[in-house]
């Protein structure tokens, strides 16, 4: 179903033809929908008189307009404004009693649908979330998002809860992190009642209606935790409840992830969520400043859009650092001249702290290695593409000969290096999960 004001404005466009000029102008364009709940728009307008002649003069157009602009529109009222603000105090403390009830999480309020900016890198899994918020439990279960860091999952986690918060009160909806389900489970196992602690743990997480998962990699290598999590996922699909799950890697990619786990993660909707195009950052970033309410140059824009092709989170920290730059200087736009003060240290510092041995220690963290294993002289595929991209990353941040790489490894050749370079350079250009891996990691390290 469409919005409440897109289906208004479809149905003014039909009004318009329909009714005299004064009338439209009189009467309809007084009307603002205000409301719409299980398919009845609520219309509010300027007095209890502007009411009465609205509904004597128009009602059977205005329903007829309204089902134009959408078929699952069932009907429509118009309040005056002491009725609307009654229907209002009244939904606000039925949704106060429903929430004290149902252990919802409290959603960050600038985390929406509306402050989403859809571009062809996203608009497949906008519209997954969007179906999902509208209607829960149907055929987009489970939804699982991958992509890489700061590209916007969480933003729609956030922008499903806040939806069914306002649109479902009486649902309970949960958003957890992997990290907050792993140790809520270490904490269970810790208890001196275990079998209580387990039992209250499951009921935490089963008994919810909506439950959200963010980064779930990180249940990789977590045996125990793994186990626990296919009981909670089975006994939710079983009973109907919508499961929605984010990752950095689509699940057969998740190192160590039970093949059980796999498949249940695979049974419904998997979308991925890309890097945005430079179209979708220059949006983004237009929205980022009207959001800060401070006038920004296109220029600023324009550049920021080229420079910052990855992280959308990154990008945006940039635009707040530049028009804080701008207000401390007492100036009413940023320019091109805050970009350079904003800047002028990252290349600098980005570099200057970043070792060999913090590459190779973020790679093992990364895929869960040992040092030894990354460096050594095993040849399965689990630790010679880590060691790849290891060898490349070495290779792109630090100006080391490549013999002195190849030592670092094993003593290997130089010969091994350039082919690992090469190798891993190619597989960006081709292979969106080698892609995403080296941006993470490339990421990680430089934020240290």
């Amino acid at each position: 179903m469409k919005a409440m004001k897109e289906i208004w404005a479809e149905a003014l466009k039909t009004l318009r033809n329909e009714v005299t000029a004064v009338s439209y102008d009189l009467w309809i364009t007084t009307l603002e929908p205000f409301d719409l709940v299980d398919n009845v728009l609520y219309l509010t307008t300027t007095s209890e008189t502007a009411k009465a002649r609205v509904l004597k003069l128009h009602e059977g157009q205005i329903l007829q307009a309204l089902l134009l602009a959408d078929p699952e529109i069932k009907n429509f009222q118009v309040f005056d404004p002491t009725e609307r603000e009654r229907y209002l105090n009244a939904k606000t403390e039925k949704m106060a009693q429903l929430q004290e009830q149902a252990p919802i999480y409290r959603f960050e309020p600038k985390y929406s649908f509306d402050t989403f900016v859809v571009g062809n890198s996203n608009k497949y899994v906008y519209a997954a979330c969007r179906g999902v918020a509208e209607n829960p439990f149907t055929k987009i279960n489970p939804l699982f998002i991958y992509g890489g860091v700061g590209l916007g999952k969480t933003h729609l986690l956030h922008a499903i809860g806040n939806y069914l918060n306002q649109t479902r009160p009486e649902l309970k909806v949960l958003y957890v992190t992997c990290n907050k389900f792993v140790n809520d489970y270490i904490e269970c196992m810790a208890s001196k009642d275990t079998i209580a602690a387990i039992s209250s743990f499951r009921s935490k997480y089963s008994s919810v209606d909506v439950l959200m998962v963010d980064d779930i990699q990180f249940i990789a290598n977590k045996t125990g935790t793994q186990e626990e999590f296919f009981h909670t996922f089975n006994d939710m699909f079983q009973n109907n409840k919508q499961i929605i799950i984010t990752s950095d890697r689509p699940p057969k990619e998740i190192a160590t992830l039970e093949d059980r786990l796999v498949s249940r993660f695979s049974m419904g909707i998997m979308q991925d969520i890309q890097s945005p195009d430079y179209e979708t950052r220059f949006a983004i970033l237009q929205k980022k400043a009207q959001q800060e309410n401070f006038e920004v140059d296109e220029e600023v824009i324009n550049h920021l859009a080229e420079v910052c092709d990855t992280n959308v989170r990154e990008m945006e920290g940039i635009l707040s650092k530049i028009i804080f730059y701008a207000q401390l200087a007492g100036k009413s736009r940023a320019t091109m001249e805050e970009v350079k003060e904003a800047l002028k240290d990252v290349p600098d510092t980005t570099r200057q702290d970043i070792t060999a041995d913090r590459i190779l220690d973020q790679v093992c963290k990364y895929f869960s290695l040992t040092k030894d294993s990354l460096v050594g002289k095993k040849k399965n595929k689990e630790v010679v593409e880590p060691r790849q991209i290891a060898m490349y990353l070495i290779c792109e941040l630090l100006d080391l000969p490549l013999t002195s790489i190849g030592q670092l490894f094993g003593g290997r050749d130089h010969t091994t290096v350039i082919h690992a370079r090469e190798k891993i350079t190619n597989e960006i250009r081709e292979n969106k999960r080698i892609k995403v891996m080296v941006d993470d990691i490339k990421n990680i390290i430089e934020r240290k």
